[in-house]
């Protein structure tokens, strides 16, 4: 059975951080779904400008984490931002948690993990802005381009996207090894 992948993002997403590992994602044979607090389209930011439109396949409230098999946040100043003010987004964060499935959360995502509280005495990175709020939360901040400590896998940056593509995927193929 394919494996299936919930981005959760809104408009000023980090253009990059959801399109590259959604594709790496899709390369590898697992199933996407986008979803957001609106239908329709969400628009990404690039490089200081407004960037592509990516289709919304569902709402937030359309969809639990009992339906995928990890999670995806993608950074971006504003899209984690609005995301953490969403109790369906922070709800869905700590339900994949509870579960043990792998979230994935790049740049400034790792908002979501201080909002849902399952960053205390956890290895953690990020985008430099919100280590500090990581510390604050618990976490043990490190900078790297990837961090993994159990079921969560962060990212500092764009640069960081093979590497953390290529965690995510290990995590999910280790997974079905086990299973």
């Amino acid at each position: 059975m394919t494996k299936r992948i919930l981005i959760i993002a809104t408009d000023g997403f980090e253009q990059s951080e959801l399109i590259e590992p959604k594709k790496a994602l899709e390369a590898a044979g697992f199933e996407t779904v986008v979803a957001s607090i609106k239908p329709g389209v969400i628009k990404g930011w690039n490089h200081g400008n407004w960037g592509e439109s990516v289709p919304v396949d569902k709402t937030l409230d359309e969809v639990e984490a009992d339906q995928f098999d990890a999670l995806l946040i993608p950074g971006g100043q504003m899209n984690p931002d609005i995301m953490r003010m969403q109790a369906k987004a922070i709800d869905l964060v700590e339900d994949f948690d509870d579960a043990g499935k792998p979230i994935a959360a790049i740049c400034h995502g790792p908002w979501l993990l201080v909002e849902a509280d399952i960053v205390d005495g956890r290895t953690v990175t990020s985008w430099p802005s919100v280590r500090t709020d990581l510390a604050n939360a618990g976490a043990d901040v490190v900078d790297e381009e990837v961090a993994i400590d159990g079921n969560l896998i962060t990212s500092r940056m764009p640069d960081d996207i093979p590497a953390f593509s290529k965690a995510l995927i290990e995590m999910l193929q280790d997974a079905e090894v086990d299973a």
